[in-house]
């Protein structure tokens, strides 16, 4: 007879391992994969009429797009997921992403330096709000640390910023950690996520 390994589910709270992927209804389907494709650099994983699977990695799929004739968009008044978040290694990938983008016609729509992060909105074609970011510190470790800070307490959203001016430091020459450092200003303006 075959032994029975007796095993005990763990009664501990736990976490997952990865954020896995998202999905979006879309009346515009052909404008959201192409959108996404761009933006995330996403390849198309399987297709049809009704839904589509991309990923940018090796993960079976990131993002679904539903296909459903005649949705209308969400008043700014309406709850729900306010943005999607992904981070690049480091400030170059960032700005090369921006100004592949920006050459695309695809402009950032709320530039802010958050203090533990500097971060490109974006809205796709349906108005989802698409956070692109690269963290401010080496480690996480510093990165939570700054939610500790006087300087985020007295600012928790972050100061607005011009990329074509840090693309521009960048390129010549400007040291990363100036370039990641938090410029003076007010704090940035709350905004919508849709248009």
């Amino acid at each position: 007879m075959d032994s029975i390994t007796v095993r005990t589910l763990d009664s501990r709270p736990i976490a997952p391992t990865l954020f896995a992927h998202f999905v979006l209804r879309s009346s515009n389907m052909a404008a959201m994969v192409d959108w996404y494709c761009s933006v995330l650099n996403m390849h198309v994983v399987q297709r049809n009429d009704f839904i589509c699977f991309m990923t940018y990695d090796d993960e079976h799929h990131r993002l679904a797009v539903v296909n459903i004739d005649g949705l209308h968009e969400p008043d700014d008044r309406a709850w729900g997921l306010a943005h999607v978040a992904y981070t690049f290694r480091n400030i170059g990938e960032l700005l090369s992403t921006w100004r592949r983008l920006k050459d695309r016609g695809i402009e950032p729509y709320r530039p802010i330096h958050h203090g533990p992060t500097i971060s490109l909105y974006y809205r796709d074609p349906d108005g989802n709000s698409v956070e692109l970011q690269v963290d401010r510190y080496k480690t996480k470790e510093e990165c939570s640390a700054y939610f500790t800070t006087d300087a985020f307490r007295r600012n928790p959203i972050g100061v607005a910023f011009d990329p074509a001016e840090l693309a521009a430091k960048y390129e010549a020459g400007v040291p990363e950690d100036e370039l990641m450092r938090i410029p003076d200003g007010p704090p940035a303006p709350l905004g919508s996520a849709r248009r």
